[in-house]
């Protein structure tokens, strides 16, 4: 397997490599990111209640439709 490095930067969660380079479309590339263990990692967090003595106002209420409800 041949190698070649060619060097790019990230834009809006895209990379771009510097318009002189042109891989043939559907090429299978690699991406090394140096120094990737010194990055801050991200953390999605679950969403919170602001007031949580309020999650009554969330509780599920189920009702049963006759199965051609709505329709003509």
């Amino acid at each position: 397997m041949n190698v070649a490095t060619y060097e790019a930067t990230v834009e809006n969660g895209q990379i771009k490599l510097d318009e002189d380079v042109r891989l043939p479309e559907r090429a299978r590339v690699y991406v090394v990111v140096p120094g990737a263990d010194k990055m801050a990692k991200i953390h999605m967090r679950s969403p919170r209640l602001a007031h949580p003595e309020r999650a009554v106002d969330f509780v599920m209420e189920v009702t049963e439709e006759p199965q051609d409800a709505g329709l003509r």
